[in-house]
């Protein structure tokens, strides 16, 4: 492959053969020039390694164009820079797009730029790396898929991705490989209105590939620079999907095959809008599809061209050329011999390769035998092998895995209570199946010496066990709540007052699960918390227990006194004497079947209020701001509700006395 014109090629056959044939042998050379993909430029080592990570906002400038501007942001941001692993997002769908989070071309890892909040927010990530010295042709490939939400605005105005590509060492931006992705008036074909849009109209782009053509970049540093951003009024958002192939070498794919290939299929460069192949001479036209096809394979050496045309504003015209020679080798990579616990799937082999065929045997307990790392949830220890072919099928290279299964049986019984009071000699037991070591915990801390099947609750909190086997799983028990109830020390309450013919209520302390009052006289129910008591018609005192039980079992008695009185009575003192000797030092009424003081006050002769109970319940002390009152008279009001429920007011007068 050579990134040359039709018309050089056509000039070069006038040339001497000797001439032709040392040009073929240097696009021929450097066709057989691989490389591997700088260090997790493919996200494959599970994080942002190598990448710096951007957080920012976008604007429409006045010249109707959109501005991006990004910052550092010192790592990836949650909900900014999210990363999907084929371990625990396998089968995830994007809620719009209903394609999967993780990148269909088998890698492990996936990344999601951006979100669903909107607010003109950006959000970038960008890799630098040197291309090989000597490598003038060299290519790689990324995928992406993308949410935007179509507010009908102008072009420049509208949710969109970008990706920059630089040559950093001469400062240039590589236009033919640098484009923007918005949804309205994209040639790009392929985006498809969500079904689960609002009002506002959703368009998704399922997965799709791109190759970034780096031909003639030779030692120089390259920047990726991969942008996402909102619309520029603030309201609508666009997000999207990135991953980039494991494998950078040429834009070709199956241009070297095996030598025992019955055919050879042979893929041009992602991403443009039509592929016309054409023999070396120009003079046949071989196919119009990015694929092509030989059946038998043709001569070693024989050399093809491809004429790419790209979507408006997707790249640049380009005529490619590959020489075909059979030295293609595969190995098979069934991965490392893994662990399975608890029947948690696990995955197996590699990242996958363009043009390699991947079969699993058995398929037993796979999730794909067909790709090159499925996940693996066999029911049993098992060995399963691996066949790679070339997709012409030849080159067949097999490997094998053992997937060994281990279950522990995570079950837990409890013997006992799991709420019982310390009086009453019950308790609680926890038993586990055995296996080769556990460990209890209690409020999430290990148990110093707790390491038997069986273990006894001898404190409130919540208790649980860690299962191990010697082969390296482990399993957590469902957690269980211990609640052991110490018995609360009885009280007598407040004085009860209730007028001749007119029920009360009475009330418990209310922490029990059942409730017993007695004498059963005058109650209409004995086993609630708050029995009526409907008084007899003469002047009596009932003394009450309730005994309140606890979900527990403990036990405490409570007291309570009734008086029976035969009319509402309220009390106000004529003097009180605030000297703080501990004898009439506060001013408050005295009130008997009095259900609800609506208000107690107290005004001086000019008629200024100096107390209210309102403010204060426990009473007047004799004081205005702080300040001592002297021997004088004052005024006072009362209105209350009887527990007959009729209103009570009074009024009168009272001497503070020094």
């Amino acid at each position: 492959m050579h990134n040359i014109t039709k018309q050089n090629i056509k000039a070069i056959k006038l040339l001497h053969p000797a001439i032709l044939s040392f040009f073929l042998f240097t696009v021929f050379f450097q066709s057989k020039l691989t490389a591997q993909c700088p260090p997790n430029i493919d996200f494959e080592n599970g994080s942002f390694s190598g990448w710096t990570c951007y957080t920012g906002n976008t604007v429409a400038l006045g010249n109707s164009t959109n501005a991006i501007n990004l910052f550092p942001s010192g790592g990836p941001v949650p909900n900014y820079h999210t990363m999907y692993s084929a371990a625990n997002d396998a089968g995830t769908l994007d809620f719009y797009g209903g394609f999967p989070v993780m990148c269909p071309n088998g890698s492990g890892y996936s990344v999601k730029l951006g979100n669903t909040m909107g607010g003109a927010e950006a959000e970038g990530i960008s890799y630098e790396f040197t291309i090989p010295a000597g490598r003038n042709t060299y290519s790689l490939i990324y995928h992406y898929a993308v949410v935007f939400q179509d507010p009908n605005h102008l072009d420049f105005q509208q949710p969109r991705l970008v990706l920059e590509v630089t040559n950093v060492t001469d400062n240039q931006r590589i236009d033919c490989s640098s484009f923007t992705f918005f949804p309205n008036g994209s040639p790009l074909p392929g985006f498809f209105q969500s079904t689960n849009g609002d009002s506002t109209a959703v368009w998704c782009k399922d997965w799709s590939a791109v190759t970034i053509n780096l031909n003639n970049q030779a030692g120089k540093t390259i920047r990726l620079f991969f942008k996402t951003a909102d619309c520029t009024f603030r309201r609508h958002f666009g997000y999207a999907y990135i991953d980039v192939n494991t494998e950078c070498s040429s834009e070709f794919v199956g241009a070297t095959y095996c030598r025992d290939d019955t055919a050879v299929n042979v893929v041009a460069p992602y991403g443009y809008q039509s592929y016309t192949w054409y023999n070396n001479t120009f003079t046949q036209t071989l196919g119009s599809t990015q694929h092509i096809r030989f059946s038998p394979p043709p001569a070693v050496g024989t050399t093809i061209a491809v004429e790419l045309i790209p979507y408006n504003g997707y790249g640049c015209l380009d005529t490619l050329y590959a020489r075909l020679v059979d030295t293609l080798t595969l190995r098979a990579n069934a991965g490392e011999d893994v662990l399975s616990c608890n029947k948690n799937p696990v995955m197996i082999g590699g990242n996958s390769k363009p043009g390699v065929v991947y079969t699993w045997s058995p398929d037993v307990g796979l999730s794909n035998p067909d790709i090159s790392n499925p996940r693996a949830n066999p029911p049993n220890t098992m060995l399963y092998e691996l066949t790679v072919r070339s997709t012409g099928g030849g080159c067949m290279s097999k490997d094998s895995v053992l997937v060994t299964t281990s279950i522990i049986d995570s079950s837990m019984q409890v013997i006992g209570k799991t709420n019982f009071c310390v009086t009453t000699g019950d308790s609680a037991v926890f038993r586990v199946q055995p296996t080769d070591s556990i460990q209890w915990y209690v409020n999430g801390n290990p148990v110093i010496g707790a390491n038997n099947t069986r273990y006894r609750a001898n404190i409130s909190g919540t208790y649980h066990a860690m299962l191990y086997t010697d082969v390296g799983c482990a399993i957590s028990t469902r957690t269980e709540t211990v609640l052991i109830e110490t018995p609360r020390s009885p009280v007598i309450y407040p004085i009860q007052y209730a007028v001749i013919n007119n029920p009360i209520d009475l009330t418990a302390r209310n922490f029990g699960v059942s409730y017993l009052w007695k004498p059963p006289i005058y109650l209409d129910h004995v086993n609630i918390i708050n029995p009526q008591f409907n008084s007899p018609l003469t002047d009596e005192e009932f003394i009450y227990t309730v005994t309140i039980t606890t979900s527990g079992g403990c036990v405490t008695v409570d007291t309570q006194i009734v008086k029976t009185i035969k009319e509402v009575k309220v009390y106000i003192p004529t003097a009180f004497t605030p000297n703080n000797d501990g004898r009439n030092d506060l001013l408050l009424p005295i009130t008997f079947g009095i259900k609800e003081i609506q208000y107690f006050r107290v005004f001086n002769r000019w008629g200024q209020l100096v107390f209210d109970i309102k403010s204060n319940q426990r009473g007047w002390n004799g004081t205005i701001s702080g300040m001592q009152q002297p021997t004088s008279t004052f005024v006072w009001i009362f209105q209350g509700l009887g527990l007959d429920k009729k209103t009570y007011t009074q009024k009168g007068t009272v001497t503070l006395i020094r």
